[in-house]
């Protein structure tokens, strides 16, 4: 039998987990450095993956299949396509960062009598990542549905128990805001996974098994007919449940809340990584097993992604809060990405799965940086900064850099895939295409709003002992600035893996590209 790549991936952070948690109390910083080691190999692994896998070769690769649940035909299916092997590649290079930006988060707690906070801390994040791995790769759809539900409980300790310190007000408003945003984050994903159990068990009852690839080669044949309304319910199921995780308006309202009252490097995780399921999973599941259902549903989605990037954009500008304005962004955010799914245009979906890549380390860039200044003023208002570039000169060069790659600045990783998006989107639904440029004029807007109000103009007294970034922070920020330039100048490496499983999607959709409207004017002539 082969070597079990992919799920060495996913093993070697959920045995970190355990170990770090396991920890003793007194050992803070051997359990910190214990997760970075984890972090950085199963970054290698990571990085094994997307070599071994050959983007000319079969749509699944790496795969592994045993049987889990025989009565009910469940199996423990893996198998990578480009779009999962790009985005575990994304998971895994963020959790380093995470876990140095957050490297003293829990320290506070540790002070009090409580178990192992620290150890708790990074050893919860771990099994996050483990679990967003396992469900890039799971080509099973309960195993996919187990894991989809699973993570919420480890992303509901983080917020609620490890709350951003930087809060206005007492303690025990503080402790009520992040017990307030844990629950609502629960509760709202709960209950789209509850709407996703019930069209799980009815594609199994349709289709016999939960097998992805099997179903898909039953749609093939023609060896699985599925009646037209039962299909849009069992998409309607699954949908719901992704685009609360996405998150798609109007399913969006706990995503500020818990980007709000988690710590940065917290918030990174919940919209960088955990949101990143929800969209993924529109690509594999929502067109690869509903094609018909996609297209009925595709006018009412493109609707509801407009609206999320107009209406993110615009609460952005007017948010006062750093940390929910970086929230807001990325409510607008997504919904180019959802745009670009259902635009069923290679473009569009080529750029959605590269915006789902670009925009998680862009707003990782921008929000621990971010997270440093709010750690060292204390507060996430954004009147309570003013002068912060002339006191710490490379936190606030930093900023901006975030800060412009989540605008999308020509030559940084987002430019690539926002213009994909829009090209892709145009190129079917013209007018669809127009509307969304607004959300990049709004981007500008509260992007360089924040900047001024926070870096430039008289420096508060409040700001003038603000220290620079330091060594570790550094080794946060220079390298995820690294990428967004590497990737705005280079994206091939990414696109010559994503564009083949783009190729399939289409083809499960039985869409083609649109031709150019002067191509028909020259046959015309």
């Amino acid at each position: 039998m082969s070597f079990p790549l992919l799920t060495v991936t996913a093993a070697v952070p959920a045995v970190g987990a355990i170990l770090t948690a396991a920890v003793p109390a007194a050992r803070r910083t051997a359990a910190k450095w214990l997760a970075l080691l984890v972090s950085l190999a199963t970054l290698v692994l990571a990085a094994v993956v997307f070599v071994r896998f050959d983007p000319g070769g079969e749509r699944y690769q790496l795969t592994e299949s045993h049987s889990w649940i025989k009565d009910f035909g469940v199996r423990y299916e893996l198998g990578v396509d480009g779009i999962g092997v790009a985005l575990i590649a994304l998971t895994a290079l963020l959790i380093p960062f995470i876990v140095l930006a957050g490297w003293h988060d829990a320290d506070q707690e540790a002070s009090s009598k409580r178990w192992r906070p620290t150890q708790g801390f990074f050893a919860l994040i771990l099994m996050v990542e483990a679990m967003v791995i396992l469900s890039f790769e799971a080509t099973d759809v309960f195993l996919f549905y187990v894991l989809f539900e699973a993570m919420l409980i480890p992303m509901y300790f983080l917020i609620g128990g490890f709350g951003d310190r930087a809060h206005a007000g007492s303690d025990e408003n503080a402790a009520a805001q992040r017990s307030y945003a844990a629950v609502k984050f629960l509760l709202y994903n709960l209950v789209g996974g509850l709407i996703m159990l019930a069209a799980v068990i009815g594609l199994y009852v349709v289709a016999g098994n939960f097998s992805l690839t099997e179903i898909a080669e039953a749609r093939a044949n023609g060896t699985l007919d599925m009646a037209t309304n039962t299909e849009r319910l069992l998409f309607l199921g699954f949908f719901f449940a992704f685009a609360v995780k996405a998150p798609l308006w109007p399913l969006h309202t706990w995503l500020p809340n818990a980007m709000g009252e988690a710590t940065a490097p917290v918030a990174v995780l919940i919209t960088a990584v955990v949101d990143k399921v929800g969209t993924f999973a529109m690509l594999r599941f929502c067109l690869g097993l509903f094609p018909e259902a996609s297209q009925w549903a595709t006018p009412a989605i493109i609707v509801l992604a407009l609206i999320s990037i107009v209406y993110g954009a615009l609460v952005a500008v007017g948010q006062r809060d750093i940390k929910r304005l970086v929230a807001y962004a990325s409510i607008s955010h997504f919904g180019f990405i959802i745009l670009g799914i259902f635009a069923m245009t290679s473009q569009g979906q080529s750029g959605a799965t590269l915006y789902m890549v670009n925009h998680g380390i862009s707003t990782a860039a921008l929000m621990l940086v971010a997270g440093f200044l709010i750690s060292r003023r204390g507060s996430r208002l954004i009147a309570d900064y003013g002068g912060v570039q002339k006191v710490a000169p490379v936190l606030a060069g930093t900023f901006l850099i975030g800060g412009l790659a989540t605008l999308s600045l020509p030559g940084l990783a987002p430019f690539v895939s926002e213009f994909l998006v829009l090209v892709g989107t145009y190129a079917r639904y013209p007018v669809a295409g127009v509307i969304a440029t607004t959300g990049i004029v709004l981007a500008a807007l509260y992007t360089l709003v924040l900047y001024q109000r926070t870096m430039t103009g008289p420096v508060k007294e409040e700001v003038r002992s603000l220290p620079d970034l330091r060594a570790r922070e550094l080794a946060v920020a220079v390298p995820l600035i690294a990428v967004l330039i590497f990737l705005g100048v280079f994206p091939k490496p990414l696109t010559d893996v994503v564009n083949p499983a783009v190729r399939h999607t289409m083809s499960d959709v039985q869409q083609t590209d649109p031709q150019p409207a002067i191509q028909t004017v020259e046959a015309a002539k």
